[in-house]
């Protein structure tokens, strides 16, 4: 999440990145039903269009902008000479704060994960070499956890052949019936426990922490301060992720359609590689097109990046009420194609709201509190001043 400060020149590239994948996320939102779909899943062209595309990868993307932006405010701080860890460790527990009063009303929030995954990259920035922080990394997109059951099951152990906790759902029953106050308390406890059951079981809370520390060494090497410094690495890289996509592709494909044992958790492992490198592929197009012309179009996403926690949270606030029974219950009617045609719409809405926001404004709303928040003062410019007409 970003906090919307001024976009320097550095900064303005990963806010596109963010926007786009806020904007990704979003879809995914809407042809999920903000969840419900889970309930009755169907799929459908237009669905299994949307996931692909955009399922896994965008909240990846978001990870990684999220380590990038530690580096950007640590690195800050130490050119000032001032200590940050203290900081950036409260800015992250007003951050949880904000995620668990979100997932009160949307379970599914990424804010208290990103949140909580954020205070183990702190110590991180202490360790120097780059490599080390690329092993570990890499360790960690290797899910250890996964490849322990995975093993397991080859084994035969009993409890490796068990079904995950997180397809036991006790909190969807509340949501397909239940009025605003059962939905309030069903996410309290038994929407957060599924939760974090599938951030856990299908290794996200790993991965987080991966995208965290290369977000982390693309900022130390400058890969956005300079984007013709690295073009021929980044082609050789492009090439490198889609044959790798496809591999895994291929993988999944053969994989799927088990419940539990080790081909799930194959499955699993795989799916999870396809929706990073599709990440990696994502963000390495993204620049090449911004290089060649489409720079442009591509920063009416800027705005939205800089406003990414308040409008991630707009979106459960309107679009909750629309589709459970709690509001209109639209969830029953919609169809696939309506639902992403409502959602296109809304991302157009969004960029135009955003753009014209920062007219106005330096911050987005939930942007500027949790920096009051950060800076314990509310002494922080909010409303641009307005140039006087010359007469």
């Amino acid at each position: 999440m970003s906090e919307g400060n001024g976009a320097s020149p550095r900064l303005t590239i990963v806010d596109g990145l963010r926007g786009y994948a806020l904007m990704g996320l979003f879809l995914v939102h809407m042809l999920e039903y903000f969840e419900l779909y889970w309930s009755n899943p169907t799929p459908n062209p237009v669905t299994a269009t949307v996931f692909t595309l955009f399922m896994g990868k965008t909240f990846s993307l978001l990870a990684l902008c999220f380590g990038f932006s530690f580096f950007v405010m640590m690195d800050s701080a130490a050119r000032r000479g001032q200590p940050f860890a203290g900081r950036f460790a409260w800015r992250l527990a007003l951050l949880a704060l904000i995620g668990v009063l979100h997932g009160l009303v949307y379970r599914g929030d990424i804010i208290i994960v990103l949140a909580l995954v954020g205070f183990i990259l702190i110590p991180f920035d202490t360790i120097r070499s780059n490599r080390v922080l690329l092993t570990v990394a890499a360790i960690c997109f290797l899910q250890p956890y996964i490849l322990a059951w995975i093993a397991a099951g080859l084994a035969g152990a009993p409890w490796a052949l068990n079904r995950p906790h997180f397809t036991s759902d006790p909190a969807m029953a509340v949501y397909l019936s239940g009025d605003i106050g059962q939905v309030l308390r069903a996410n309290l406890w038994d929407g957060q426990v599924n939760k974090w059951w599938f951030f856990i079981e299908t290794g996200r809370c790993v991965q987080v922490l991966g995208l965290f520390l290369i977000g982390l060494v693309l900022g130390r090497i400058g890969f956005f301060a300079d984007l013709g410094r690295f073009a021929k690495g980044r082609a050789a890289a492009l090439v490198a992720v889609i044959a790798f996509a496809a591999v895994c592709y291929v993988l999944k494909a053969q994989t799927g359609g088990h419940k539990t044992g080790p081909l799930f958790w194959t499955n699993m492992l795989v799916g999870g590689w396809f929706d990073l490198s599709c990440m990696a592929a994502s963000v390495l197009v993204f620049i090449l097109l911004w290089r060649v012309g489409g720079e442009r179009i591509l920063r009416t996403l800027v705005p939205a990046g800089r406003m990414t926690l308040s409008l991630y949270v707009a979106q459960s606030l309107i679009f909750i009420p629309v589709f459970y029974p709690l509001g209109l219950g639209l969830y029953r009617s919609v169809t696939p194609a309506l639902a992403l045609t409502l959602g296109l719409a809304a991302v157009a809405v969004q960029l135009i709201l955003a753009a014209a926001w920062f007219k106005a404004f330096h911050y987005g709303p939930l942007e500027w509190l949790w920096r009051c928040g950060t800076r314990q003062s509310f002494d922080i410019p909010f409303r641009r001043k307005l140039e006087p007409r010359p007469a």
